[in-house]
């Protein structure tokens, strides 16, 4: 699962954790991969949906110091191939348009814009996106047409750690562990299982940077139309390279 990297959990004592940490370092817990697949059914029958996010986040200065960065994003989702994205806070603050044919990004701050073609799904688009573009989309796993597939594609170890409340919300808490990042994943205990909060440390980054996500207003009904996604430059707008839009 592919996380961004400028995206609580329970106090738990050492000794409850000795005997789940041991199935974390070999196969993934069946019960932990069930809980994840109950979530990308949710997702994947959902033909669109929306949600709000809140992200505390981890980033390197130039001088070596750690900064913490407090970011939003809303999200709209319409499959097989339209996405939009508005992000705000501490990481750039852009709008981001996916429309099945080209990605465009705004700053509204600036009154800058970027567009690029795009490949015809989300599927495609999303990889294409962060090759092309450097843009890497928090929790992008949960956006494919078959999350569980994407989410669960490179975990070599994964371990059911418990439930907790959240919000008056029961939630399964989950831990996996990825090449080059420990993650884990709080989701609704009942049938929907949407996500309500997810960690990730990046491993094998210097000083192992840390992302805290957290999820709300989930609409899996929601009614969009085709040109909630179509990017429209306002006219005092100036086009300019891709990259640097999304620039601080």
């Amino acid at each position: 699962m592919k996380f961004l990297p400028h995206q609580i959990l329970p106090a738990l004592c050492a000794a409850a954790l000795l005997a789940p940490c041991a199935v974390l370092a070999g196969q993934p817990d069946s019960r932990a991969l069930a809980a994840l697949k109950r979530t990308g059914d949710t997702l994947a029958a959902a033909k669109a949906f929306t949600f709000h996010s809140r992200s505390i986040s981890e980033v390197p200065a130039k001088n070596g110091q750690s900064l913490t960065l407090l970011s939003s994003a809303d999200v709209a989702l319409k499959r097989p191939d339209k996405l939009r994205v508005r992000f705000a806070g501490g990481a750039p603050h852009f709008d981001l348009y996916y429309d099945g044919a080209v990605v465009a990004a705004f700053a509204p701050g600036t009154g800058v814009w970027s567009v690029t073609k795009a490949p015809p799904t989300i599927d495609a688009a999303l990889p294409a996106l962060e090759r092309e573009t450097g843009i890497r989309l928090a929790a992008a796993g949960l956006l494919f047409s078959d999350p569980y597939k994407a989410m669960s594609a490179d975990v070599s170890g994964g371990m059911f750690v418990g439930t907790v409340l959240i919000d008056g919300v029961l939630c399964d808490h989950l831990a996996f562990r990825a090449d080059g990042a420990d993650w884990e994943i709080w989701i609704e205990s009942g049938k929907r299982a949407l996500p309500v909060l997810l960690a990730v440390t990046y491993t094998e980054r210097p000083n192992r940077p840390r992302v805290i996500v957290e999820f709300s207003k989930w609409n899996l009904h929601p009614g969009l139309r085709p040109g909630d996604f179509v990017f429209r430059p306002p006219a005092n707008a100036r086009e300019i390279p891709f990259q640097s839009v999304t620039k601080p």
